[in-house]
């Protein structure tokens, strides 16, 4: 796309930056609906991570890394 263009997030249709995007499906996402993988750091929409609810609190791990934690 064009520079300056736009596009809507996946996740909640507001406009989200093109530069934006899950790194696991390249969905566009905007800033509020990334999700960042405690684990290895990589920005992940909601669809391609989950919340792990642990004896260390609560960590957001991407589908990469949630195979790893049991």
């Amino acid at each position: 796309p064009p520079v300056g263009v736009s596009k809507a997030c996946s996740s909640c249709v507001r406009t989200a930056d093109v530069k934006e995007a899950c790194m696991q499906c390249d969905q566009v996402i905007c800033q509020n609906c990334s999700r960042l993988c405690s684990c290895c750091n990589t920005v992940t929409c909601s669809s391609c991570s989950t919340v792990d609810y642990g004896d260390v609190g609560e960590q957001v791990l991407c589908n990469g890394c949630s195979i790893f934690q049991v």
